[in-house]
């Protein structure tokens, strides 16, 4: 039985190296998702990302991103990502125990990556969609944002960075914090004795609405309003090909105009159907969207 079609399934992107977006029906609406190592090394891909089915109105969605430099980085990212699978599994129906499943299995990730010694570490960036409420998890700086039909800006979580708090408080503009000595230095992991869960509030999710998750690979090359503009307009498979296919190409051109860093990218974008929108048929494993067309 294809994914689409069973009442509720679990995909995990481990190891990915993908050529465009895929696109799957889930949660009353579509996910497009990315992943694939940097484009200037021979190296594996650290980041990892999910979608597990809630029901035929909710979801959840996971971005993981292994710390570079620490051993053990993309495996505890698929650790992470696979703990949380399970954890999820038997409490696909209830919003309350799904809650308590989602931060049960983050602590509990994170007590199995200090008890393996490995020093293997991971951000993570999770959405809990439920109808039309939306909610944040995350630890770290992979990055989560919500953008109404019109382009407004409704979240973007704060980076557990120097950088982010500096940007926070205001004292970095956006470009400052892009070019920052310490741009990288995440100040919160699982995989960490002092890691803490920032839980966003509950959020009202309308027809059309996009939501993000991201990896660094997508915030550390373009600005934010670069995302906006370009996620703002257009059936999600042509819009996330550009935003990727834009983030791929700003790595590339180091000294450009923009900001180049070049590095693992993984984003999962969802976009609730509105009014008049068709769904696409159920994809087949593997299928990529391309620009302009929905996976068959």
């Amino acid at each position: 039985m294809p994914e689409a079609a069973r009442p509720t399934w679990t995909r995990l992107f481990l190891d990915e190296e993908m050529s465009g977006p895929r696109c799957f029906p889930i949660a009353g609406g579509q996910a497009a998702v990315y992943s694939a190592s940097r484009p200037d090394a021979d190296l594996p891909n650290e980041d990892a990302a999910g979608l597990v089915t809630t029901g035929p109105r909710g979801g959840v969605f996971m971005v993981a991103d292994g710390v570079g430099g620490s051993r053990g980085g993309r495996q505890a990212a698929h650790r992470v990502l696979e703990l949380l699978a399970r954890q999820l599994e038997p409490t696909r129906s209830d919003e309350g125990s799904r809650r308590t499943a989602i931060l049960d299995g983050i602590e509990s990730a994170n007590r199995r990556l200090l008890e393996a010694g490995t020093g293997g570490a991971t951000t993570l960036a999770l959405v809990e969609v439920d109808g039309d409420k939306v909610r944040s998890y995350h630890v770290g700086d992979s990055a989560v944002l919500l953008l109404g039909q019109r382009g407004r800006l409704k979240l973007q979580t704060i980076d557990h960075s120097i950088a982010g708090y500096g940007l926070e408080a205001g004292m970095l503009d956006e470009d400052e914090a892009l070019h920052h000595e310490d741009r990288h230095v995440v100040l919160n992991v699982v995989g960490s004795t002092e890691m803490r869960i920032e839980v966003g509030a509950t959020l009202r999710l309308a027809p059309r609405d996009t939501l993000i998750l991201a990896s660094d690979g997508l915030m550390d090359n373009l600005r934010v309003e670069e995302i906006v503009s370009l996620l703002r307009r257009g059936r999600l498979p042509t819009a996330s090909r550009a935003l990727v296919d834009q983030a791929r190409a700003r790595m590339a051109m180091p000294g450009n105009r923009g900001p180049s860093k070049p590095d693992d990218l993984t984003v999962v974008v969802f976009r609730r159907y509105g009014l008049g929108d068709l769904p696409p048929s159920p994809p087949r494993k593997g299928d990529e969207g391309t620009p302009g067309e929905e996976p068959r």
